[in-house]
């Protein structure tokens, strides 16, 4: 599944419970004093889809290879959180949203020299701690559109196993997001998009697993730099 499929997939939610909410509008306002508690708490779920953006070196094996390295697909992932969410003004609130996301990259290895390929699945079990600056509009009958922006530590806790590409374990990225809080009778729900983008070179280049296979070690020797992106659909209860 392409990112922009998610995308497409957020925006027919919103549309979705947008109009269900201008049933509630017309009718009542839900939860009117929701938002002047000092702490709120909650918890998501949500699918996410990564991708590796590889930087190439031009390397050639003793052999005259060169691999080029590409990842041709997205497979979505799920991802669960908790919430916690601090008021600091009116329109502005500190939420941390500590959660796993659970996700798979394919790699495809292709030596632009023969055409020969070769495969990988990366699987990562990602452990995530997300702190984010939420800026909300005014509030509209039951409807709060808003933006949200921060950092996400990640750090990666699955089992590393002999591949040809192994990445590190820890990453930053820098996240932007818009989303909708839509009041309901007896809770907020709240669908939300974010991107994310990886700060470091998350790629292992030190391979002493593989000194001793050479036939191993030449893909990552092709890769200068390798960065981590991800989207993330994710649909808050608080």
């Amino acid at each position: 599944m392409k990112p922009i499929r998610l995308i497409f997939l957020a925006l027919a939610a919103l549309v979705c419970v947008s109009a269900n909410a201008r049933d509630f509008n017309d009718k009542l306002m839900n939860r009117p004093y929701a938002d002047s508690r000092r702490f709120h708490l909650g918890f998501s779920i949500g699918v996410h889809a990564e991708d590796l953006v590889l930087t190439h070196n031009g390397y050639v094996t003793e052999n005259g290879e060169q691999w080029r390295i590409e990842q041709p697909g997205y497979q979505p992932g799920f991802c669960v959180n908790g919430l916690m969410d601090l008021r600091l003004s009116t329109y502005f609130s500190l939420r941390f949203s500590p959660g796993m996301y659970f996700g798979t990259r394919d790699l495809r290895f292709i030596d632009v020299n023969s055409g020969a390929t070769e495969r990988q699945s990366v699987k990562s079990t990602f452990v995530v701690l997300p702190f984010d600056i939420k800026a909300a509009a005014m509030r509209y009958r039951n409807t709060r559109p808003y933006a949200v922006a921060g950092v996400m530590p990640a750090f990666d806790v699955s089992k590393r196993r002999r591949d040809y590409i192994t990445l590190k374990n820890s990453d930053l990225y820098l996240t932007v997001g818009l989303g909708c809080d839509f009041y309901l009778p007896y809770f907020k729900f709240i669908p939300e998009v974010k991107f994310c983008f990886g700060l470091s070179d998350v790629l292992r280049h030190d391979r002493p697993d593989l000194e001793d296979d050479p036939a191993s070690l030449r893909f990552t020797q092709s890769i200068k730099k390798a960065t981590s992106k991800m989207i993330v659909l994710t649909f808050y209860f608080e």
